[in-house]
């Protein structure tokens, strides 16, 4: 039986929390179950495949491992990123008399990390995502059992080629056989009607003989 061809990867790309998230997976599913996602985040808009070169790159360097990078940001994915850098900032400032936070600003997040998750979905987009998803299911489906049927027909005409030719084979054996047989049986005769002759002849040649020496006499 052949082996089952290895499925080919692609690169997946999310926004989850404070980050950015990209990896080199064989299906949608595998992706959203190395994210540890709840929901399809593909249907409700939330994840896509990407081609960009450079992610495509990092992500099949180390095939099904979560890279990231701060959620807004354009840098390198990497398996251990930073925090984006006004959490980074923020952090690190040691404590301070703090102002009274009727005056203090509140923090913004980057634009990216507003596009979430559990943001809610238009309804006829995430139908329309999960039928695109579903037809490519169906293509693919049905070109692989062309391919079978292509196969299986090529190796039913094969067989009924091979099976023409060895009859044929048997056949012509057959009659070679029999011709042989024949040829062999009037070869036999000839020589029983050689050697027949043969004992005629030389007793008649002996009585001829002795006839004509009589007559020399």
């Amino acid at each position: 039986m052949p082996k089952k061809a290895k499925r080919k990867l692609k690169t997946y790309q999310t926004s989850l929390g404070f980050y950015d998230q990209a990896i080199a997976a064989p299906s949608m599913k595998a992706a959203l179950d190395a994210w540890g996602a709840r929901s399809n985040l593909f249907h409700q808009g939330a994840a896509k495949e990407t081609d960009d070169p450079d992610i495509v790159a990092a992500t099949m360097e180390k095939p099904g491992v979560v890279l990231r990078r701060p959620v807004g940001s354009d840098g390198p994915f990497t398996e251990h990123s930073e925090l984006p850098t006004d959490l980074a900032d923020d952090e690190a400032r040691p404590n301070r008399k703090a102002k009274p936070k009727a005056k203090s600003k509140p923090r913004k997040l980057p634009a990216k990390a507003a596009k979430q998750p559990s943001r809610k979905v238009d309804d006829q987009q995430a139908r329309k995502a999960a039928a695109a998803f579903e037809k490519e299911e169906r293509q693919r489906e049905a070109e692989r059992r062309k391919e079978e049927a292509a196969r299986a027909k090529e190796r039913a005409r094969r067989d009924r080629a091979v099976a023409n030719a060895q009859a044929a084979l048997d056949d012509a054996r057959r009659q070679h056989e029999s011709r042989a047989e024949a040829i062999e049986a009037e070869r036999a005769a000839l020589e029983e009607r050689a050697e027949t002759e043969q004992s005629r002849w030389d007793k008649q040649r002996m009585k001829l003989t002795e006839a004509v020496r009589r007559a020399r006499e």
